[in-house]
């Protein structure tokens, strides 16, 4: 399960941040994951539980902002959503897609004290 890497990750990173800007407790993180970005939303939010413990990020609101997925059309000239990789234009039909979005998974927000 790659979830619990990830999470493992984001630990880190809050850490990191930590020791640069001298805060001592998180009770809030917010990241933002693509549909495409191949993560388990309820995996990882399990999985950031169970990592927390004993960080500084124990006990924290773990806050999934979930984005869209968007392509280029290069028929069409136009930016459309799409649900997975390999969909087909909505507008035109058109296979000749260019990933714009969808493939996130970063950490958008922190509250600290």
């Amino acid at each position: 399960m790659h979830e619990m890497a990830l999470s493992e990750s984001i630990i880190q990173a809050i850490e990191a941040g930590a020791g640069e800007h001298g805060y001592a407790k998180v009770s809030l993180v917010r990241i933002e994951v693509g549909p495409l970005a191949g993560v388990e939303c309820e995996a990882l939010r399990f999985c950031f539980d169970a990592v927390s413990r004993g960080t500084i990020a124990e006990g924290a609101t773990f806050d999934i902002l979930e984005t869209a997925a968007t392509a280029w059309c290069l028929p069409c000239g136009k930016s459309v959503a799409i649900k997975q990789r390999f969909d087909a234009c909505p507008d035109c039909g058109s296979h000749q897609l260019q990933l714009q979005s969808g493939e996130e998974l970063r950490i958008k927000e922190l509250e600290v004290n």
